[in-house]
């Protein structure tokens, strides 16, 4: 029986038209699934199904996801993060395992699992290596609260190519789009093409476009999901939005409380170290 499936481009190139369309008859496809993002059951027999494909470096693996959580997209791991991914998809060794599909075309980069308090290695010219701290919380914006990520890195960010001593860190997203705030009581304006992976409760990377108009990539991801507060996902999903705001290494620090982080945004922003974006958020 024919499936109401999204199959992208992407997928389709990874999986061959051959098998994308056994998908879309409803060969391969089941019928009753959960979903990969929420966790909930879904039907591919009643509602939009998205295809979605996680790529490692050998083997590729195909889970289902409520087209209204996640739309359908290729998300390259390495056979690692794969294995985390297929855990996180089964919910444990002892569920059935989500289907299997071969990685035909070079693959796609869209997103990977990843947490909040938590750092990825961010290229750098060697021997110069930085990574990112990412941490969540609620700010307080025009007396209301919004969900936010705050991304410090450990060390300078030299501009790709070079190798001097200056931070370029903040240049650089200034380049892709975040604005300096004069004040952090202020809502920044929507980054569109980026975007903050919310999945199965758990927060798992900040996309931002791919080159040349191609499928998102991950700008920010880690190992394994973090876990947010209940108040900070609840939050994320009624607006629908996240504000993303980062400063220079030295300039926020590890705070252990919301009041103590907001202090350190404060002093960051009056000192003109500190830009944002408002980015959608994709999942729930």
């Amino acid at each position: 029986m024919p499936r109401m499936l999204d199959v992208s481009d992407d997928v389709r190139a990874e999986i061959g038209d051959d098998e994308a369309d056994r998908l879309l008859a409803g060969d391969n496809a089941p019928g009753s699934y959960d979903c990969t993002s929420c966790r909930t059951p879904g039907d591919s027999e009643q509602e939009r199904t998205s295809t979605v494909l996680f790529v490692g470096d050998e083997t590729a693996v195909l889970a289902f996801a409520h087209a209204t959580c996640l739309p359908s997209q290729v998300v390259q791991v390495t056979e690692e993060q794969l294995q985390g991914a297929v855990r996180s998809i089964t919910g444990g060794a002892g569920a059935p395992p989500p289907a299997a599909a071969p990685a035909h075309a070079a693959p796609a980069p869209v997103q990977a699992p990843a947490p909040a308090p938590e750092q990825q290695q961010v290229p750098r010219p060697a021997p110069r290596q930085a990574v990112l701290g990412v941490t969540s919380g609620l700010v307080l914006v025009e007396r209301e609260l919004h969900p936010a990520l705050v991304v410090e890195p450990t060390g300078p960010i030299a501009r790709p190519g070079t190798e001097g001593p200056g931070d370029d860190f903040l240049p650089l997203l200034i380049e892709q789009g975040f604005v300096p705030l004069s004040d952090v009581n202020t809502v920044p304006p929507v980054l569109h093409g980026w975007s903050v992976l919310l999945a199965m409760g758990q927060l798992h990377a900040v996309l931002q476009p791919g080159t040349g108009g191609g499928s998102p990539v991950a700008w920010w991801q880690a190992h394994q999901a973090l876990q947010v507060t209940d108040a900070w996902r609840t939050a994320a999903t009624k607006r629908q939005q996240v504000l993303v705001l980062a400063a220079p290494v030295g300039s926020i620090g590890h705070q252990p409380r919301e009041d103590l982080l907001r202090d350190a945004l404060d002093r960051a922003c009056a000192s003109g170290r500190l830009v944002a974006a408002t980015m959608p958020l994709a999942g729930t």
